[in-house]
């Protein structure tokens, strides 16, 4: 496609024109005539000159006759009238004429105008951005940098005055940011106002997030409505333009306005600085209230931290680098600002956890899994103190293993769990004891049956030795009947003593088979006394629980006589009771009584095991909690269920021998640590 030259240099975006020695004009591009307002007929020959300042119109034109003297391209300032009316100081560049040699050609200059006064303003709003962005890269409070915003915007808008209004956290009202140079209580009145198109031209650009114009207050009638423009020309404005200031997000932050004293709607000019400065106060705005936000966070964190004792830590496995939070500093006792080395750690570390502490941190450096570990301090005045440390480890950007976690102070929670631990024993002795009132008859039986077997053993040595001659062998025979049947009794009387005494925890290997056929015997003619069929179905090669036997055993007694209590008024099926013991689906073991008797509301299993409560008459309500206690203690699990005909079953579990470590944990847990955490 085939362009004229003229076509061309009208494109250009700048005053472009040819003029002769004499300072006739031959052409002049449309840029030139649209920004002076003349023609291309009114401006050729030397109809331009019109557009020149009077006083500067010799200069230009004794510039003309000198470039074409010399041929050697200059520039000239002078001032020329815009198209409306105002004045404006230009740059005037002139190059002659020349052909593809380079040589000269005629006598006619290219003539290029640069507006000074735009390219001042532009440097000039330049400038005013930079100096406020700095302000905001300062830290500078946020109504200094608003002020600074409205001053730049004012200097480059004569005769406009500028306002900045904020919106709360809450989104629903106004709030002041900055205007300088408005009347004394312009601004009272949208302070704290409500942010709604009906509240003014701030309300009203921020609710519908546009920009909103008035060009005349006496003649709108949307505002005449509303009631404004006394108030507005009360205090001296003819004109007033806001524009919503938007976060990277698209939320509205505030607002930014212009107020003149006269009519009339901002020009492109204006249009272009309130683009400008709405971005750069949202900037200031968004800068602010993140720092702002930030310094709450780190405040409520900290705050948090001291009221849950919890502190915070970041520990470079490879470096040994670490960051503590001034929590973890308050509860290691250690003065905020000490360099945090290995040995100053290990002076907290109880002496009996050193060794147990230096494995983790081997561990923890190998493996890089997270942590979860407990272990004593021991501080400078000799107090001990808990401590729980949980970490998740993750890499950096070179790969280096790196952990961030949490250590918290749980002394009082260990103290409390002791103090806990101490009423459950009472608790669980009380159940015991509530016990033998129900078992006496069972007691009385089994202390009986060897008593009388000493009796019998004891007459029959007598008559054997009043013989003649006497039957000592037969006499010695009876006599050892007669320790054995006292040795059956006080094996009666210790396992009594040893199920209702008040002692502390004992953990052993516990058959679980065995400590329930003792329990059966135990019970046994109460249970025959209350028409209950007890079967057994016991797994043979079933491995051991760790844990207390006494305590175990009151679980499975008091399961027992729950069941037999539950069928005391079945009559028509038998009372059968079935107690179970088998492998559960997580290689623990489990142990079941199944009654046939009226069986549990659905809605109310759980309560069953609330403390005080029960279904019984008679009943404390305490059986039941003080069990799955107990059981929870040794790491296991302790549920009812109805059953698909009559009765229910009650049932536990517990972790066999080797699935819980020493320190209560499962055993495919990962209690790592390192030195600079704990």
């Amino acid at each position: 496609m085939r362009y004229e030259l003229s076509d061309v240099v009208d494109a250009i975006p700048a005053l472009v024109w040819t003029v002769r020695s004499d300072g006739h004009a031959d052409f002049l591009n449309q840029r030139w005539c649209d920004y002076t307002g003349l023609s291309l007929e009114e401006a050729r020959g030397a109809g331009w000159q019109a557009a020149i300042y009077k006083t500067d119109l010799p200069v230009v034109l004794d510039h003309c006759r000198a470039r074409q003297a010399t041929c050697v391209p200059r520039a000239i300032e002078a001032g020329m009238r815009r198209f409306d009316g105002t004045h404006r100081r230009l740059l005037m560049h002139g190059s002659p004429f020349r052909d593809e040699s380079g040589a000269i050609v005629g006598r006619c200059w290219y003539v290029s105008h640069t507006d000074l006064e735009e390219q001042k303003r532009t440097d000039a709003l330049l400038a005013g951005e930079k100096q406020v962005l700095e302000m905001v890269a300062r830290g500078r409070p946020l109504p200094t940098i608003l002020d600074a915003v409205c001053a730049v915007v004012e200097a480059a808008a004569p005769g406009c005055h500028c306002s900045i209004m904020l919106i709360d956290q809450s989104g629903t009202r106004f709030q002041r940011g900055a205007g300088p140079t408005l009347p004394s209580g312009f601004l009272d009145a949208v302070d704290g106002g409500a942010v709604t198109y009906e509240s003014g031209p701030c309300g009203m650009a921020a609710s519908l997030n546009t920009q909103v114009i008035v060009p005349d207050v006496t003649s709108d009638a949307w505002w005449n409505a509303e009631g404004w423009p006394p108030w507005v020309l009360a205090h001296g404005f003819r004109s007033w333009w806001s524009t919503p200031i938007l976060s990277l997000a698209g939320t509205v932050l505030g607002t930014l306005a212009l107020y003149r004293e006269a009519p009339g709607r901002p020009t492109v000019p204006h249009q272009a600085l309130i683009e400008q400065f709405t971005h750069v106060a949202s900037i200031a705005i968004e800068r602010t209230q993140a720092e702002a936000a930030l310094r709450r966070s780190e405040a409520f964190l900290a705050e948090a931290q001291r009221l849950s004792s919890t502190g915070s830590f970041a520990w470079h496995a490879t470096t040994g680098g670490t960051t503590w939070s001034d929590q973890t500093y308050r509860i290691f006792e250690i003065d905020r600002g000490t360099p945090l080395t290995s040995e100053l750690v290990h002076s907290r570390i109880h002496p009996d956890d050193v060794a147990m502490f230096d494995a983790m941190v081997d561990r923890a450096r190998r493996d890089g899994n997270g942590l979860d570990v407990e272990h004593r301090l021991r501080m400078p005045d000799s107090s001990i103190k808990y401590v729980r440390v949980v970490a998740h480890a993750t890499r950096d950007d070179t790969g280096q293993l790196e952990y961030i976690g949490a250590v918290q102070d749980v002394t009082e929670r260990r103290l409390a769990e002791d103090t806990l631990d101490k009423v459950r024993s009472e608790l669980a002795h009380v159940a015991r004891v509530t016990t033998l009132g129900v078992l006496t008859a069972s007691i009385a039986h089994e202390v009986n049956q060897p008593l009388s077997g000493i009796m019998t053993n004891a007459s029959t040595c007598l008559r054997m030795l009043a013989e003649d001659p006497p039957n000592v062998d037969g006499a010695r025979e009876t006599a050892r009947r007669a320790m054995r049947d006292a040795q059956r009794g006080a094996d009666v009387i210790a396992k009594l003593r040893g199920l209702f005494a008040k002692r502390g925890t004992v953990t052993e290997s516990v058959d679980l088979n065995e400590a329930t056929r003792e329990v059966i015997a135990l019970s046994n003619s109460e249970l025959q006394r209350a028409r209950v069929l007890v079967r057994t179905e016991l797994a043979d090669d079933l491995p051991p629980v760790t844990g207390d036997r006494v305590q175990l055993q009151q679980v499975v007694l008091n399961l027992l006589l729950n069941a037999s209590e539950a069928m005391r008024g079945v009559d028509d099926r038998p009372r059968q009771l079935v107690i179970r013991t088998e492998l559960d689906d997580e290689d623990g073991v489990r142990l079941s009584v199944q009654d046939a008797g009226v069986g549990v509301d659905p809605q109310n299993v759980e309560r069953l095991f609330d403390a005080f409560y029960t279904t019984k008459s008679g009943g404390m309500g305490i059986g039941l909690s003080v069990s799955r206690s107990i059981i929870a203690r040794h790491h296991g699990h302790l549920r009812a269920a109805q059953n698909d005909g009559p009765g229910a079953t009650f049932a536990f579990s517990l972790p066999a021998v080797g699935g819980v470590d020493a320190n209560g944990s499962s055993g495919s847990r990962d209690s790592t640590a390192c030195p600079e955490i704990l």
